[in-house]
């Protein structure tokens, strides 16, 4: 009996080993599986670029026309026409308005026969004094009737005078009958259609503004006023003008005035650049933005501005680490360039991730892949 027992015991142990070592051999596989961790995760990497990249500062900006007057009528008259359109773009000294000129012309016609009469008044007044003053030499000429010819000799001279002013005052009085435009610009909307009753009462018949070129105001914080000045104080500072709702549209001037004093109510400057506008596409008051080349950084880091992330510190971005695992790095951005910024925080040599950001943090496993390799899908 004791025999039996001792097989049966013996038995029982052989079969708990056979299935120890048989359960060892199908999980020890798996263990060491998890105990290598997590696999590697494939990110889109970017190489620091080191360049020297022009500093801007950007403002929002209004446009005004460098000249603008209202059209109004020196004489009195009729407007017999309008030659020039509604909005049209006229050069300087194109006709834009015509009055009626036929008062003014035989104003014009009367002072010139007026001249007439006194000038051959004036001659025959001269040859008098002439002969006169042979006859006083001789005693044939009292000297009283010699000073009356004298007399009207310089009454004659002074007619004449008179007469040549009238004969111009009337020349302008007829060519202030035509309005012609004093610069090159765009005319607006008319507001004394033909026939109507014009003249030297501030009756504006129309308006003419200048659109090559213009100027953009705008209004720098004080505390760019130093950057501003010193950039000023070594070079041409150059503005470029855009649209903010078309970036292709690219304009580009010159800063030229800065106000001699600072807003207290808002802590800034009024300043302004002169901008080309040969095609006429910018119109005054409308909003731009503006942006001045104020200096040039040597040696700055650029990274791509999709490689940014947020937290409590501040930005930052993932680095590749020299074991392929994912590096926090702490940056301080600095003036953009296109799709990239400038930072400080990195090292030249640093390979930056640009994609997968969601799915990775410090210390994770990375594969590091070529930017251009990277998918659309990868950069999110």
């Amino acid at each position: 009996m004791k025999a039996w027992k001792v097989l049966l015991g013996g038995a029982a142990i052989i079969c708990i080993g056979a299935a120890i070592a048989a359960y060892s051999v199908h999980i020890g596989p798996v263990a060491a599986a998890a105990s290598a961790g997590p696999p590697a995760m494939p990110v889109p990497v970017a190489a620091v670029v080191k360049r020297t990249i022009p500093v801007y500062l950007e403002y929002s900006a209004r446009t005004e026309s460098i000249r603008e007057v209202s059209l109004q009528a020196k004489v009195a008259g009729y407007i017999q026409s309008q030659p020039t359109a509604d909005g049209a773009d006229v050069k300087g000294d194109e006709l834009l308005y015509k009055i009626d000129e036929r008062d003014y012309r035989a104003a014009l016609d009367q002072a010139k026969a007026q001249a007439q009469r006194n000038v051959a008044a004036l001659g025959y007044a001269r040859s008098n004094f002439n002969r006169g003053d042979e006859l006083v030499k001789t005693g044939f000429l009292a000297k009283d009737n010699y000073d009356q010819r004298a007399s009207t000799l310089g009454q004659s001279e002074a007619s004449v005078a008179m007469d040549s002013a009238a004969v111009r005052s009337a020349e302008i009085n007829l060519a202030y009958t035509e309005i012609r435009a004093p610069f090159s610009g765009r005319l607006g909307r008319n507001r004394a259609p033909a026939g109507t009753l014009v003249g030297g009462s501030g009756f504006t018949l129309n308006t003419l503004v200048q659109l090559d070129p213009l100027y953009v105001t705008f209004n720098p914080s004080e505390r760019d006023l130093g950057v501003i000045q010193t950039a000023r104080s070594a070079r041409k500072v150059v503005a470029k003008v855009s649209l903010p709702d078309d970036a292709s549209a690219d304009y580009s001037g010159e800063l030229t005035f800065i106000d001699n004093g600072v807003d207290r109510a808002t802590g800034t400057i009024t300043a302004r650049a002169t901008v080309s506008n040969p095609k006429f596409t910018l119109l005054p008051g409308q909003y731009v933005r503006v942006r001045l080349h104020v200096r040039d950084e040597p040696d700055a880091l650029l990274v791509p501005q999709i490689a940014l992330g947020s937290s409590q510190l501040g930005k930052y971005v993932y680095v590749v680490g020299p074991d392929s695992k994912a590096e926090q790095k702490i940056v301080t951005l600095g003036p953009t360039e296109g799709d990239s910024v400038s930072v400080t925080g990195l090292a030249e040599n640093d390979r930056v991730i640009t994609g997968n950001l969601q799915k990775i943090g410090p210390g994770s496993p990375v594969s590091p892949i070529a930017q251009k390799e990277a998918s659309a899908s990868d950069a999110k």
